[in-house]
């Protein structure tokens, strides 16, 4: 009763601003132009409405499993401008750079890329500004990043951090040792997902993102703001594939803010419970989403939503 699980801003779907949402959008729209995304993405909602709304009047909006997908659709359809609206954190970075690499290799000139890619450590950054007492590092990214990535917390933050696999033996087996931390007065960076994670991470994958991306100066997450250096852009070097280079004149910059009744961002700061908002169930709910939250089933409102009658 003593353990407070807050279920902060780890899914990549929940945090996309809504002005990147109408890039997405907009993209589709232009004339020849094939918009190839993962999953969720299709159905979050942006001001002009979701890429499910611009498929159904018509705009070529598809999402595969795979980046490398888009190898194939763009080879199908040489005619054709197949822009690639990747997202995910460093997790699903690494597929992004790989394809970058195919796609300079095979000197296929149809393919261009609309980067969202975002960082976990400088979130967590902000997250100590919360009433947050430690941290369960997230296993995939810390098998591409490495656990190294952690360790300023316990020692300028005073937050331990356990890295965690996801299965329910891994979860209970990490609380444990973040408890025990605490009743032996510790305040460590600690690996549970050893059968996975290391310290240095894949530092193959870490070079191949190095080789392609940089961080950006500002990047804002949907329902928090900005977060300074927390995602990542084509390098300059690349920039004859880079669709916000490309379009940049029929790309908006205004910031957009979400509803006015939403608190995703609280929520995904952990300073309120999903259950807190007036139209959690009732005006915003998995088949009509206000918010980011509600649209991922990583999202913690749709979780509230599927499986909160068991808390």
């Amino acid at each position: 009763k003593n353990i407070h699980f807050i279920h902060g801003p780890g899914c990549p779907v929940c945090i996309m601003p809504k002005e990147r949402i109408d890039h997405a959008y907009i993209l589709s729209q232009q004339q020849d132009v094939i918009l190839v995304t993962l999953g969720d993405m299709i159905k979050v909602p942006g001001s002009h409405g979701s890429l499910q709304d611009a498929r159904s009047q018509g705009a070529d909006v598809r999402f595969v499993y795979s980046p490398m997908d888009c190898l194939k659709i763009a080879t199908e359809h040489p005619n054709k401008k197949v822009i690639f609206f990747a997202i995910g954190f460093e997790t699903t970075t690494p597929m992004t750079a790989a394809l970058i690499e195919q796609v300079i290799k095979q000197k296929i000139d149809n393919i261009y890329f609309h980067i969202n890619h975002v960082t976990v450590p400088e979130a967590m950054t902000m997250l100590t500004q919360s009433k947050i007492d430690a941290f369960l590092g997230p296993s995939h990214v810390s098998v591409i990043s490495g656990s190294h990535i952690y360790a300023p917390f316990p020692t300028q933050y005073h937050r331990p951090v356990v890295v965690s696999g996801f299965e329910p033996v891994d979860v209970m087996e990490s609380i444990s040792m973040i408890l025990k931390q605490f009743l032996e007065n510790r305040c460590e960076l600690e690996i549970q997902y050893k059968r996975a994670v290391n310290p240095e991470g894949n530092q193959r994958a870490q070079a191949l993102i190095n080789k392609y991306f940089e961080p950006r100066e500002h990047f804002r997450w949907r329902g928090i703001g900005d977060i300074a250096k927390s995602a990542l852009r084509l390098r300059d070097a690349f920039a004859s594939l880079d669709a916000e280079v490309i379009y940049r004149d029929s790309l908006p910059t205004k910031e957009i803010d979400d509803h006015k009744l939403c608190i995703c961002g609280e929520i995904l700061k952990g300073e309120k419970n999903p259950k807190d908002c007036k139209v959690f169930g009732t005006a915003c709910k998995p088949s009509s989403p206000l918010g980011s939250c509600m649209v991922s089933s990583e999202g913690a409102c749709a979780a509230y939503y599927k499986y909160g009658n068991l808390l």
